[in-house]
């Protein structure tokens, strides 16, 4: 089960063999799944949010199925707010997955339906997180908390 040491603290996972190699538990979803290096990336990195940037684990969820012209579609992770409005989406790639224009053109179609304000793309070793104005998307040069969010939603 060689997978790469990511640029965010480690967090404590829960892995077991199975048939087709090994599978991680998803305390968002509440079930196994296979463990790909994206899901490794998935799960340490919403541990993250939810340990050192504040984001309540009830207002999180992974795999979120939403229809894009007339397509279904899955975001990666998708923080609401407190009234339950998507604030945050977040798309994860493998770590050997360059960010590419291509990775924030997907996320910035999945937030035509969504309407977050807060979009972040992370291999795991790069993260990008940018905010969403009327002016169209700013770059912000670091992830914020739950807080922040809460303040960005609202402005």
């Amino acid at each position: 089960m060689p997978f790469a040491r990511l640029n965010i603290p480690p967090a404590d996972v829960s892995v077991r063999p199975s048939a087709g190699g090994y599978e991680i538990f998803d305390p968002l979803r509440g079930r196994w799944v296979e463990l790909t290096p994206e899901e490794w990336v998935r799960q340490h990195f919403s541990a993250w949010l939810i340990a050192s940037k504040g984001f309540p684990r009830s207002l999180m969820a992974n795999e979120v199925g939403i229809t894009l012209n007339g397509l279904r579609r899955r975001c990666d992770t998708i923080a609401y707010d407190r009234t339950l409005r998507p604030a945050v989406v977040v798309e994860y790639k493998a770590p050997a997955v360059n960010i590419s224009q291509r990775v924030f053109d997907q996320i910035a179609r999945y937030n035509m339906v969504l309407k977050a304000r807060v979009l972040i793309v992370s291999n795991g070793l790069s993260h990008y997180c940018c905010r969403y104005t009327d002016d169209g998307y700013v770059f912000m040069s670091y992830v914020p908390d739950f807080s922040e969010v809460e303040a960005i939603q609202n402005s």
